[in-house]
């Protein structure tokens, strides 16, 4: 073993387990290879695990590293290791002590040993981290031994070109220039925040775009027949339903988001409005209640500041998606369709300091019901037609 090479790391992790491998031994009686996998603190990973075996250059400005880095400071939503591919490690050996929860890694030869696949997630951890408390955001890791003899194709294998996603394919078409064209004088447009592919540079993925035109596109939500809620938890489903709807209508007035035209820039606007007033509008309900101590929501630490997602200004705290979206989906209520044009009934920023408080309450009261989790509440039919009655009756009075 070549000492000057060889690196040995030990650290914590939440949980460990060995992933049987079917052929226990090679022909020739070596021992093949195995799996691992652990779920571990960011705050625990080592800060210098060797970055050689990594095919990849870590670029962190495009739009993927950003949105990394995004989930990675979500603590609202917290699932992280859900979301992340996490990092993959190739060493030498792996030990695991039951009493103290740590794992020991060996590697030993630079040129097999490292991290093979996940550079971008463990370079956005270790620049982001400090950011972070203990126990907020997890990482997993996968971590392979006995691979030395197949490492170039594996390395080969995990990392192949980003696959193209439907995006990637629906912006080389030219389909959403309709978003271009109608948002192009908004400064998160021109200032070319917005990604349409994947590797872009850009801090907003048109993927969150289509999710909240979705909440409005009452050609197919009409009325409390059936709601957005797939804005919220598979925005993937609003890629293809605007993909499906521009290869039915192309760019003609059948379109629902031609349709949205005169609308589509307030529909951020008045995202914006709920994202740095939610917490004025939960204290004018709870003169004495603190909207920061609500699970999910968070307040700047020293140093730090929240800017709202669109337009930048300044925010007193981070409210999850799971809180904003039924918010902003409600109103959809305001919207009408006239001469194949969408059009709102009343001005939805006036109604939104109308009824922004009972909207705020009625969805924090619902996380509460169900056990202070925001994540439910993004997903909960109940409350999605709550905040949208509410709206409605805001013009019958």
């Amino acid at each position: 073993m070549n000492e000057t090479t060889s690196k040995t790391m030990t650290f914590k992790v939440q949980s460990f387990r060995r992933i049987p491998n079917p052929h226990l031994k090679t022909a020739d009686g070596e021992r093949s290879a195995e799996m691992y996998v652990a779920v571990c603190d960011v705050k625990d990973i080592p800060d210098d695990i060797p970055m050689e075996t990594n095919p990849r250059e870590q670029k962190m400005t495009t739009g993927v590293a950003k949105k990394i880095k995004a989930s990675l400071l979500d603590t609202a939503e917290a699932d992280f290791f859900l979301l992340n591919r996490g990092i993959l490690l190739s060493a030498k050996s792996v030990a695991y002590n039951n009493y103290s929860s740590e794992v020991t890694i060996v590697f030993e030869n630079p040129d097999v040993h490292g991290n093979v696949d996940g550079g971008h997630t463990y370079r956005t951890i270790l620049e982001n981290r400090k950011e972070l408390d203990y126990g907020k955001q997890f990482v997993k890791m996968e971590i392979l031994t006995g691979i030395e003899g197949i490492f170039q194709s594996l390395a080969a294998a995990r990392n192949t070109s980003v696959q193209v996603q439907d995006k990637s394919i629906a912006e080389l078409e030219n389909r959403f220039d309709i978003l271009k064209n109608t948002l192009s004088n908004e400064p998160y447009m021109h200032s070319g925040r917005v990604f349409f592919k994947e590797n872009d540079t850009g801090d907003i993925d048109v993927t969150d775009l289509l999710a909240l035109l979705n909440l409005f596109n009452i050609d197919r939500y009409s009325g409390m027949a059936s709601f957005p809620i797939a804005s919220y938890s598979f925005k993937k489903k609003c890629i293809d339903y605007y993909i499906e709807d521009h290869k039915k209508y192309g760019s003609s007035q059948e379109n629902p988001y031609v349709k949205m035209h005169d609308i589509m820039p307030d529909i951020f606007r008045l995202y914006d409005a709920i994202e740095v007033n939610i917490g004025r509008y939960y204290m004018l309900k709870n003169p004495g209640g603190r909207y920061g101590a609500t699970k999910g929501v968070q307040k700047p630490k020293d140093g730090q500041e929240f800017r709202s997602k669109f337009f930048q200004n300044r925010m007193d705290y981070a409210s999850p998606n799971g809180f904003i979206y039924p918010i902003l989906g409600a109103f959809r209520a305001l919207v009408e369709s006239q001469d194949s044009r969408y059009c709102w009934k009343a001005d939805p920023f006036d109604i939104l300091e109308k009824v922004g408080p009972d909207l705020v309450e009625s969805t924090v009261s619902m996380s509460r019901s169900l056990g202070n989790n925001p994540q439910s509440v993004g997903k909960e039919a109940n409350i999605w037609k709550t905040l949208y009655m509410t709206v409605a009756f805001s013009i019958m009075s």
